[in-house]
């Protein structure tokens, strides 16, 4: 079943077609990869999922709702790039904000910590926090909700391995909850972490497939070789 379904979507900005007439479809329980070199249109195409960027063109709809439906505000959550927490707070006093506005169980706010693994720092300002804590913080408060979809935009950028690596397998744990990711990230070496994988480029859909279809289309073991190969057959 397909949680995210977007068909012949385009959309403009100041101007310039910045995505052009894609289509494809994210299975739900799965982790997926949108991955491409910065500027390629990925945070676009993640906007247009949770219905805040206008379109010119093509339908989006997720859990069977038009994207950015009322319908949809507890059951998708959304991570940009910049930190989703208040720095002047704690990480439990931002969690508990956040529960409250959506009104979730009080339960929760330990649940999300314990689930990023963030219990020994919960109660300093998130001001102290390393880049890789803040992307672990934003991805509490994105889980507080209970949300069934998660789109998360370059959550790990900037992250050492180590840190890249637990994160991954934070993703993973909750894709195993039956949960729906769909994570981007210009780091191709992360593909392999991914059930599946899109890769765009300027704007258009180079490739829809699984890791291993993409090293078996290229001929390519390395990531970064197969996604170049991709774009010069283009």
């Amino acid at each position: 079943m397909a949680a995210i379904r977007v068909d012949h979507l385009h959309v403009i900005r100041g101007g310039v077609d910045v995505l052009h007439d894609l289509s494809f479809e994210v299975v739900s329980g799965t982790v997926t990869g949108l991955l491409g070199p910065s500027g390629s249109g990925k945070s676009t195409l993640l906007r247009s999922l949770v219905g805040v960027q206008i379109v010119a063109g093509g339908t989006v709809t997720v859990l069977g709702e038009h994207a950015g439906a009322a319908s949809l505000r507890r059951r998708v959550a959304y991570t940009t790039q910049a930190p989703s927490v208040y720095l002047d707070l704690t990480l439990r006093e931002n969690l508990s904000y956040f529960a409250r506005l959506l009104d979730a169980p009080r339960a929760a706010v330990e649940q999300a910590v314990e689930a990023v693994g963030l219990r020994e720092l919960s109660d300093r300002p998130v001001r102290t926090f390393s880049g890789g804590q803040l992307s672990r913080a934003s991805l509490a408060a994105a889980l507080l909700g209970d949300p069934e979809v998660l789109v998360l935009d370059e959550p790990t950028v900037g992250l050492d391995p180590v840190l890249r690596r637990d994160l991954w397998a934070t993703f993973r744990e909750i894709a195993g909850k039956g949960k729906t990711l769909l994570v981007s990230s210009h780091v191709m070496d992360e593909a392999d972490r991914c059930d599946r994988l899109l890769l765009l480029r300027e704007g258009r859909l180079l490739a829809d497939c699984t890791a291993a279809e993409l090293r078996a289309r290229t001929g390519c073991d390395r990531l970064d070789d197969a996604f170049l190969a991709l774009v010069e057959q283009a």
